[in-house]
């Protein structure tokens, strides 16, 4: 490495970018640790050089040459333009494979140069707060904290890039990925809250749910993985509960069934595996605003998919409680994404998405051609914000006639919606739980029976379309997902 006029080095490889960027971002936390400790012991306030330490590192990209075409079709890891490109990163260690796959194929297409230097974010107090354990007893207060050491400042923490609210035009520099790193930490902060354990455990396969019965199903094809298949080395339950290979059938069974799920808000189970292509189920309950509220988090970890499937309402005669509905299109009536992806706007389904769920479903029921199209039906899924949306029937009919809907959910619009935003590969696959214009509703006994029979299949498909997907990534994450100003990370 070469230090620049600046103070940023440039870095030869990605490998030496990603090292300096882990050894500046390791070497604020433990400063900022620090004098947050002398603080709290011995009212000892950090001296104006010591706070200038405690800052986030910066990445930075130069690119210069215009006209280098790549031969890839790849939709991530391009410049477009010429400009020097730069963003804040957070805890570079745990995001080194994502920081690698998109530096390598960035240095090694293009005529970039490369630099790594201490930005001018600083890095909030409470990301480097372990649990808020070191508060307790103090007698210090957030407010008093806050006037001591950098504090959260929520305005410095959009989406303006992902929402292209930025000029291209007229800034610099350009931004390098969607998310910096003061926005970052305030999603990782939220998974652990809502999720109930570290985000370091999520996987980059994401299997989203409305019912606690797929976690039941879950946890029970996850010990199974980890009794038959070499891949999967644990299984992380809420409030970290691990269960490694290797531990009985009796043993595993009785951790799980020990987890007190209900202190989350959105209980999260990750079955880990080690290529690091695990999957982690999250039960996000009913409701779009938890749908927008888990993705708007789950989206700084880059995943490379994440399904809806859960149960939805039939609109159709044809239609039989127990059959699949496979969204290609969303007519989004839930309200909650208008200001940033109006209504208007098309949600494209995604072909390697689209393929995989249809194969996987296939797979796991066995049947195919007419078969399973009597079983497995494509169309467009309506989501509404309120349940009782039946009461409007009158109303809400010519619309849903128009838009040719054949299932009604509450949340899979929004989960698609956000993954055109955010840049995240999504679909859905839903389950007829009721036919609500039809008189066929969720009564007692008919509703567990119908669980106990498609739950556990219609997780298989969802698990099986995922590993399907696992090869196909550079097709995976489309051009469908990138306007025209895109930061060169995906």
């Amino acid at each position: 490495m070469t230090s620049n006029t600046d103070s940023f080095v440039i870095a030869y490889t990605p490998e030496e970018a990603v090292d300096r960027l882990a050894a500046l971002h390791q070497q604020a936390v433990d400063g900022l640790s620090q004098a947050l400790k002398a603080y709290l012991k011995e009212r000892i306030k950090p001296e104006p050089d010591q706070r200038d330490r405690f800052r986030y590192p910066e990445l930075r990209l130069t690119y210069q040459t215009q006209g280098e075409v790549p031969t890839t079709i790849r939709a991530y890891a391009k410049v477009q333009v010429p400009g020097t490109y730069a963003i804040t990163v957070t805890h570079p260690a745990a995001f080194r494979k994502y920081l690698l796959e998109q530096l390598r194929p960035l240095m090694n297409d293009f005529t970039v140069q490369v630099e790594v230097g201490v930005s001018q974010q600083n890095i909030p107090y409470p990301y480097v707060v372990d649990g808020g354990d070191e508060l307790a007893g103090s007698g210090v207060t957030a407010a008093e904290l806050s006037r001591v050491f950098p504090s959260t400042d929520l305005s410095a923490a959009t989406d303006g890039i992902a929402d292209g609210l930025y000029d291209w035009q007229n800034i610099d520099p350009l931004p390098l990925a969607l998310f910096d790193a003061a926005r970052v930490d305030f999603s990782l902060r939220r998974l652990v809250h809502y999720t109930g354990s570290d985000w370091r455990h999520v996987q980059p396969w994401i299997l989203l749910t409305n019912y606690h019965r797929y976690v039941d199903q879950f946890i029970r094809h996850g010990l199974a993985q980890l009794r038959d298949d070499p891949r999967f080395v644990r299984m992380v339950l809420p409030g970290n509960v691990i269960i490694e290979r290797g531990t009985s059938e009796e043993d595993a069974q009785a951790v799980a069934d020990a987890v007190v799920w209900h202190r989350y808000q959105m209980p999260a189970y990750h079955l880990i595996a080690a290529d690091g292509h695990g999957v982690t189920l999250v039960n996000i309950g009913v409701g779009p605003s938890n749908a927008k509220n888990i993705t708007d988090h789950l989206a700084v970890l880059r995943p490379h998919c994440w399904l809806m499937i859960g149960h939805c309402g039939g609109l159709r005669q044809s239609q039989t409680i127990g059959d699949y509905v496979l969204a290609h299109a969303y007519m989004r009536r839930d309200g909650i994404l208008d200001r940033v992806v109006p209504p208007n706007i098309p949600i494209p389904a995604l072909a390697e998405v689209q393929l995989a769920l249809q194969d996987a479903a296939a797979a796991v029921t066995g049947e195919k051609g007419e078969a399973l199209k009597r079983r497995l039906r494509t169309g467009t899924v309506l989501t509404y914000d309120d349940r009782n949306w039946e009461l409007r029937w009158a109303q809400e009919r010519p619309l849903i006639n128009l838009a040719r809907a054949i299932a009604v959910d509450m949340e899979s619009g929004t989960i698609a919606a956000q993954g055109y935003r955010l840049r995240v590969p999504y679909g859905t696959l839903l389950c007829v739980s009721d036919k609500p214009l039809h008189s066929e509703i969720k009564l007692p006994g008919a509703a567990g029976a119908f669980y106990e029979r498609a739950v556990s299949q219609h997780l298989h498909i969802g698990i099986t379309a995922l590993d399907l997907m696992r090869t196909q990534l550079d097709s995976l994450h489309s051009r469908k997902l990138r306007s025209f100003d895109e930061p060169p990370f995906r």
